[in-house]
């Protein structure tokens, strides 16, 4: 089982909140089939179109996938910090 890895824009306040440790999960469309131990790579976005060239690594460590608490196609991902590229 080879885990992938995710580019993901990631929009203010949830970038800052992931980046100082308060948020400690996301909430995404699961268009990508999301695993444990997959890295996601959390990038910096400022509608329209303006990344700001910040990033954080995270690694899945959680999946909930449950009809009872999630949106239709939605998960929560748990998320541990991998490297910050800034």
């Amino acid at each position: 089982m080879s885990k992938q890895h995710h580019y993901l824009k990631t929009i203010n306040p949830y970038f800052r909140d992931v980046e100082s440790g308060k948020k400690t999960f996301e909430v995404r469309f699961n268009d990508r089939n999301f695993k444990v131990f997959d890295v996601l790579h959390l990038q910096e976005f400022s509608p329209p179109n303006d990344f700001s060239g910040r990033e954080i690594d995270f690694e899945v460590t959680y999946v909930l996938d449950s009809s009872e608490f999630c949106k239709n196609g939605f998960v929560v991902l748990g998320i541990k910090e991998i490297c910050r590229n800034y």
